[in-house]
């Protein structure tokens, strides 16, 4: 299957900031429960393009329940990033 049918399958199933912002870095089939593993892409929120921001690290990883899947229970582990902003001296984070 081509990257481009996989990706029009995930913007079907999936939440659409998940697909636009994040990496698919793992998945899990555990008995009835499917269980997908994103981490948050390094492209800068919208609004700091031309702030001075860097990378800063990840908040905890965070589980959320999703619709269920052929039966399936799905959860998504999400591992969101944060950037400091050298400018205010505050976190920024996506939305």
């Amino acid at each position: 299957m081509s990257s481009d049918s996989l990706l029009a399958i995930a913007n079907l199933l999936l939440p659409e900031v998940l697909v636009t912002y994040f990496d698919l870095t793992k998945h899990e089939i555990k008995g009835e429960e499917l269980h997908f593993y994103f981490t948050e892409l390094n492209t800068l929120p919208d609004g700091y393009n031309d702030a001075k921001l860097h990378s800063k690290g990840f908040f905890p990883q965070a589980t959320v329940q999703d619709f269920p899947i052929r039966g399936k229970n799905v959860f998504l582990h999400i591992t969101r990033r944060r950037w400091f902003n050298e400018t205010s001296g505050k976190v920024v984070t996506r939305d």
